[in-house]
């Protein structure tokens, strides 16, 4: 069965990523071939990917090269540096600002996870209060996390530079010490 991840902020082709966000890797190269491997190394071909944002700052030629690489049906969610991205349009599944995943669960009241999916940080969203999810990426790990929130940065620069899957996010998502208000 196809299984459904979530990441962000790869920065394929950017060079001054790795020293703005101390990545451990050598130069852009290396960091590509990483970011490609420990992509693979949990992502099959008719895997869905929403990657929420950053895929690449490069020239068009060199995201295209890292992008036949990937494994899975990649859905773009825009975030603020996406101009190579956009002259690969249509490369990805869909690229849209803003997503509303439903997510198929029967260990979920109605029998559907919702989760808003936003390059940004959000305080609030729709169906906050109801259990609906909120995954957002662009802080690289440098906002802090809400234990009483359903949401969290998905960016690789907080996951070992690994995507992470549904059942994954639904972990971290039970470690939360949230309530529903209105019980």
């Amino acid at each position: 069965m196809n299984q459904i991840f979530f990441t962000s902020d790869h920065h394929f082709g950017h060079a001054n990523i790795i020293k703005f966000c101390n990545r451990p890797f050598s130069d852009v190269e290396e960091m590509n071939q990483e970011l490609i491997r420990r992509w693979n190394e949990k992502v099959q071909p008719g895997d869905d990917v929403y990657h929420l944002g950053d895929f690449a700052l490069s020239s068009k030629e060199k995201a295209l090269e890292v992008f036949k690489q990937l494994n899975g049906n990649v859905f773009l969610i825009q975030g603020n540096h996406e101009g190579t991205a956009l002259n690969m349009r249509k490369k990805f599944q869909w690229v849209k600002d803003f997503y509303e995943l439903k997510v198929k669960d029967p260990e979920v009241k109605n029998g559907v996870q919702r989760i808003v999916l936003f390059h940004y940080a959000m305080r609030v969203w729709r169906g906050d209060y109801r259990g609906t999810w909120h995954l957002y990426g662009h802080s690289h790990g440098n906002l802090p996390d809400k234990e009483d929130r359903l949401a969290f940065d998905i960016g690789v620069d907080n996951h070992d530079f690994y995507p992470l899957s549904y059942d994954e996010v639904k972990a971290i998502m039970k470690t939360k010490k949230w309530n529903p208000p209105f019980d």
